[in-house]
Order: C-alpha cells, then sequence, then structure tokens
C-alpha cells in the first residue's frame, strides 16, 4: 500500500516560486526566507516525492524538468484552491472572498471591463479583482504562468493549451471618412474601396485577421498607414488617409482630436469575431473566478452590448 504524500503547503509554494522566477534567490525575497529555506524545503519536496522537479544551473538559474513542467501545472491549481479555503475560514463564512487577477486583450478592455467591473465590484464586494491589459501573447503567458486564472480576448490563434468558452461574437465594419463619396450608403462591399488605402490595426493575430477578411473578398488591401493604436486608426481615416475595418464600435463617431468617422456594415459575407473567456485546461477554476465567468456571460450577451458592438 503506497504512503501518503508527507510534503507541506508550504513546500509546494517555495517550489511554485522558484520554478516560476527560476531562481531561488528570486523566490526567498518574494517570500522573505532565506535562501537556504527555499532550497531545503524544495530538495525535502523532491525526496519525498521520489522525482527531481528542478535542475539546478550555475549561473544560469534554474530550469524544470519534464516532471517538473507537468507538476507545475497542476499544481497552480492547487494552491489557487487553497488560498481559497483560507480565504472563506478567514471570512467566517462569507462566499467569496479574496484576490482575483484576470486579463483582458488591451482593445476590448475600454468597451467590456468597466461595465463588468462595476456589476461585479456591487455583487461581490469583498473580492479584490486585478486587471491584466495586453496583446494574445501576454494574456496567454499570464494564463500559463499563472499570473491571470481568467483572460477575455479574441478567439485568434490562440495556443492550444487553451480552453476556451465563446461568449459573443463582433461582426466587422468600415469606417470612412466624413467627406467620402460612399457616407451615405447604409452599406457597401469591400469592392468598392478596392482602389483606397487601408488603414491598418497592426496588432498581432488582428492584423492578419483584418487583411484575410479584405482578401475572402478577392480585394488585395494596399496598406497606407499601420497602426497598433486602435483610436489612432479612427483618426486616420477621420482626416483622411484612408478606410478601415473594425470590430469594436465606439458609441461616438467623434475622435479623440475632434474629427468624424462614418461607420457601414458590410454587405459581404464575413466571419464575425468571436469574443471568449480562456483559462488553462484541466484546471478548475476558484469560486472567484467563475464568479467573474458568470458576470461576463450575462452582460456581454445583453442586448445592449450587442447594439454598441
Amino acid at each position: 500500500m503506497s504512503s501518503e504524500p508527507r510534503f507541506t503547503i508550504v513546500q509546494l509554494r517555495y517550489f511554485a516560486a522558484a520554478a516560476e522566477l527560476r531562481s531561488m534567490t528570486a523566490a526567498a525575497k518574494q517570500a522573505l526566507v532565506s535562501q537556504s529555506a527555499i532550497s531545503t524545503a524544495i530538495a525535502q519536496l523532491e525526496r519525498d516525492l521520489g522525482v527531481q522537479l528542478l535542475l539546478r544551473r550555475h549561473a544560469q538559474g534554474l530550469a524544470l524538468t519534464e516532471a517538473g513542467v507537468r507538476f507545475l501545472q497542476e499544481l497552480r491549481g492547487f494552491l489557487a484552491h487553497a488560498g481559497e479555503i483560507a480565504d472563506v475560514a478567514r471570512g467566517l463564512g462569507e462566499s467569496l472572498i479574496g484576490d482575483l487577477t484576470v486579463g483582458c486583450f488591451q482593445t476590448l478592455a475600454p468597451f467590456y471591463l468597466p461595465r463588468v467591473l462595476t456589476e461585479f465590484g456591487r455583487t461581490y464586494p469583498a473580492v479584490r479583482v486585478s486587471t491584466v491589459e495586453g496583446q494574445t501573447e501576454e494574456l496567454e503567458q499570464g494564463l500559463l504562468s499563472g499570473t491571470c486564472e481568467l483572460a477575455l480576448l479574441y478567439d485568434l490563434d490562440l495556443h492550444d493549451a487553451l480552453a476556451v468558452e465563446r461568449i459573443t461574437e463582433i461582426p466587422p465594419y468600415v469606417i470612412l471618412p466624413p467627406d467620402h463619396p460612399l457616407r451615405d450608403a447604409h452599406a457597401i462591399r469591400l469592392a468598392d474601396l478596392t482602389a483606397e488605402p487601408m488603414v491598418l490595426l497592426d496588432l498581432p493575430h488582428s492584423r492578419e485577421y483584418f487583411r484575410s477578411l479584405a482578401m475572402r473578398t478577392t480585394v488585395e488591401p494596399r496598406i497606407g498607414y499601420r497602426t497598433s493604436s486602435y483610436e489612432m486608426v479612427r483618426a486616420l481615416v477621420a482626416a483622411g488617409h484612408g478606410y478601415a475595418i473594425l470590430n469594436q464600435r465606439p458609441v461616438s463617431d467623434r475622435t479623440y482630436d475632434g474629427g468624424r468617422v462614418v461607420a457601414l456594415e458590410l454587405l459581404d459575407d464575413l466571419p464575425a469575431l468571436p469574443v471568449v473567456l480562456a483559462y488553462v485546461k484541466g484546471t478548475r477554476l476558484t469560486a472567484r473566478a467563475q464568479a467573474f465567468a458568470q458576470c461576463c456571460r450575462a452582460l456581454l450577451r445583453s442586448p445592449s452590448i450587442k447594439s454598441m458592438a
């Protein structure tokens, strides 16, 4: 009969810190203990498990063994729930308290995040929510490293290790300068703009998505300007530097500098862009993350949100 494992929560937390920081010294500073305490705890953990988790490389830091990678993946969820249990105990029965970190794609954040945070905070005031805004790769890394438990982003070439739940989808539309000859049309085709330059939202994955939309209609887009700023795209179009394809649609057609764009629907048969909640496959979300996900479902699937998109 196999013996019960003898490791402690402290040993597990020390290992997780050292593995994620790739340094015993950095883990010791984070935990406010001596480096020898970290090293001794991890060595004992490896003895109890009968497997090497870390490779100690002089002057190069730490590296995870194959077993260490798998162990760390499973450990993140375990430690999150251990913390949740402690929070509940400290809260004397309060159902949801503690910390939650969520990620959001940078162009989605101003459209959705403030409203979700307001509603979530009203319903669960004892949960302290931190947000991380970034591009796809940053959010994926945050999820895989355990920095974020949940992320709201577009379903564009996401990492295979992530599970996704579709929350809503946003159809593409086109914006034109206010004096454009087609400004009074209700809807147009991209072929109507073949001879004109395109202002491209130049973010990883987004750029490929927007270019692919044009090419689906056999239109080879002629890129006039590229920018990683959503609002810069709108300002360039308002100033007459071309047209642009976007998904998220602000309530106002005004730009930061006082210009104006005209938004038109597209008659082309183009796919909508899915907005998803993502988390690491095989992990069980904490009650805090589950509640946040439910809040996103309720708000992002509502008619008022869709009418803005």
